[in-house]
């Protein structure tokens, strides 16, 4: 670090991302299932098959990859209710829905013709960053379940296209930070989550600027910043965790 360098309230320089870990077969009874650690952040990841697939894919002609996202209720600094009677919470429902579009990337869907692989993604403990530790966690269960059915010859062809990871980044005060804890997040000006494929190519950016605009090429850099440290270690973390 540059003499004369700030650190964060955990040490870290502002570019440093925080130490993922995962332990796979967490759980025994889905196909892939997965604990990531991403600092004090962790999230429940499973991945689980079903031989059918929603009424707006034609038959035989592929499979679905979907995704569940809540918080636990003692996941935060506060009790985090419970969704009940079928109704899922606004900021849930729109987590989920950039897990399953961001996992989508990763397969060739043609390649798993009646299949459904639901992923489900359960915040145990909240500390920043549960919808990139989310994605990041549901790509290694996603890769387990496929390589499960690789090995049983329930699929003749891998239809995995790559890995996908995601990182935040924003801006605190006069600095930006990578990979923000909760502290950060919630006194950012601006917060970005960045997915990202391992061929480098974007899958989503999600930006928001709290209190004043940013310009775009300040947006830009960010994002290829972000970008850099999910292919430098993010998504070779993935890849250690599954064995690739």
């Amino acid at each position: 670090m540059p003499e004369g360098a700030r650190t964060r309230s955990d040490g870290r320089g502002d570019s440093d991302v925080r130490e993922i870990s995962f332990e796979t077969g967490f759980q025994p009874s889905p196909e892939g299932s997965v604990l990531i650690s991403w600092g004090e952040t962790r999230v429940l990841c499973s991945a689980s098959i079903e031989n059918r697939v929603p009424p707006f894919i034609a038959p035989k002609s592929g499979g679905w990859v979907t995704a569940e996202y809540d918080m636990l209720p003692g996941s935060g600094n506060r009790r985090v209710r419970r969704d009940r009677g079928g109704a899922t919470k606004g900021r849930s429902q729109e987590i989920q829905r950039i897990i399953g579009r961001s996992l989508r990337q990763t397969l060739d869907l043609s390649k798993l013709p009646d299949r459904t692989i639901t992923i489900d993604c359960d915040v145990l403990v909240a500390d920043g960053g549960t919808r990139v530790a989310a994605i990041t966690g549901g790509a290694v269960a996603l890769r387990l379940a496929i390589q499960r059915l690789l090995e049983r010859g329930d699929v003749e062809t891998d239809p995995w296209r790559g890995f996908v990871g995601a990182l935040s980044i924003g801006i605190v005060g006069d600095r930006v930070l990578t990979d923000l804890t909760y502290e950060e997040d919630s006194g950012a000006m601006m917060d970005m989550n960045v997915v990202c494929m391992s061929s480098g190519l974007l899958v989503e950016l999600q930006a928001s600027a709290e209190h004043r605009p940013i310009p775009f090429d300040d947006v830009q850099e960010m994002a290829r910043s972000a970008a850099s440290s999910i292919l430098g270690y993010v998504i070779p973390s993935q890849k250690l965790a599954v064995g690739e």
